[in-house]
């Protein structure tokens, strides 16, 4: 994926996209291990819940940065 410049701002944000991507892969795969074992302390729970939605709101960033909206009429609310 690249962005419509080719300067260092370009660069840096094709960068940072693709890190949070690759986050939000790895983390989806850890989710799949980590929820496909046993029974599951509550707070082991809370913390893969608190870590994918951080992923997905970065991954939604990333989305609506690059103009891939889908029925989003403003950037989620992600603090």
């Amino acid at each position: 994926m690249s962005t419509a410049g080719s300067g260092f701002l370009s660069h840096l944000a094709d960068t940072t996209e693709a890190m949070q991507l690759d986050t939000a892969a790895e983390l989806l795969e850890h989710a799949r291990e980590v929820l496909g074992y046993g029974e599951k302390e509550p707070n082991e729970l809370q913390l893969i819940a608190l870590d994918m939605m951080g992923a997905l709101c970065d991954v939604l960033r990333v989305a609506i940065s690059r103009g891939h909206r889908l029925a989003l009429t403003e950037p989620p609310a992600c603090e």
